[in-house]
């Protein structure tokens, strides 16, 4: 009995938690189809017969922003991004767990420390120094997206590379294979869940980052979260109505492509928690 009244209590706190959560989804969702003036006076109500304006928020918002533009701006950065990320930190991982000496154990400490510096701290000398070395650009933010990265990267990859015997590493050697067959052929298929894990989790930060983009590369390229804040007009005026149907069009891959992928989420932490 005491056991499912906990039960029931966790899942009252739960559900409480998630709908929460799941509120201010469901009221930006509600307003982008209701005209800016009734957002103003009944935010948290349906849409009704006279504030319902069907898709011209939508179709208004996309024109204004620039939204296809900004979408596949956004998704080149986003791939790009995360194609690197996981392909050089997991190498790096691979490297820092193998080779063990002080540079390798130095060179841990500091993508671990990489962690908890704030990008405030450190945004005006990256602005000067993207700017120095021509990185405001459409390929050069990339490489910064890599580096702000690497450190979490790294610190999951090294978890889980921990794990893995390198008995396989030394068969694979010994049948003929160089370094980085052993590493595409032996090492990756294995560590598979754990590169799904930290795809998903900088794909997520990188597609809904607006500072970096903002403070780089500016209104040059504008991804979607910089093209929906030129939704704000003069004396921090703002269309609502346009606001809220950018937002869920902006919102809208980034969730079904988590929805598709969580399953590898999950799989990759509690691998990584197991076996690191």
């Amino acid at each position: 009995m005491k056991n499912k009244k906990g039960e029931s209590i966790q899942i009252i706190i739960l559900t409480v938690i998630s709908i929460l959560f799941i509120a201010p989804i469901v009221i930006v969702f509600m307003n982008s189809f209701k005209s800016k003036l009734f957002i103003n006076s009944t935010p948290f109500a349906f849409p009704n017969a006279d504030s319902f304006v069907g898709l011209a928020n939508y179709g208004e918002g996309m024109i204004k922003t620039g939204f296809l533009q900004a979408f596949f701006i956004t998704l080149f950065i986003t791939v790009a991004s995360v194609f690197l990320i996981v392909m050089l930190t997991s190498m790096t991982a691979w490297y820092l767990v193998r080779v063990k000496s002080r540079f390798t154990k130095v060179m841990y400490y500091l993508f671990a420390f990489a962690m908890i510096v704030p990008f405030q701290m450190v945004m005006f000398t990256l602005v000067k120094v993207s700017n120095m070395f021509n990185l405001d650009n459409l390929i050069g933010i990339i490489f910064i997206y890599v580096g702000f990265g690497a450190g979490l990267s790294v610190f999951m990859f090294t978890g889980f590379i921990k794990s893995i015997p390198v008995s396989l590493e030394e068969a694979a050697m010994i049948d003929g294979c160089s370094i980085m067959q052993i590493y595409f052929k032996v090492v990756f298929p294995v560590i598979r869940p754990i590169i799904m894990t930290v795809a998903i989790l900088n794909a997520m930060w990188i597609w809904n980052d607006y500072l970096l983009p903002y403070l780089v590369i500016g209104s040059e390229y504008k991804t979607i979260s910089v093209a929906i804040q030129y939704l704000r007009g003069g004396y921090g005026s703002i269309d609502l109505g346009l606001m809220m149907s950018m937002l869920v069009l902006a919102i809208i891959p980034i969730v079904i492509f988590y929805m598709i992928c969580q399953k590898w989420i999950i799989q990759g932490v509690i691998a990584g928690a197991v076996k690191g």
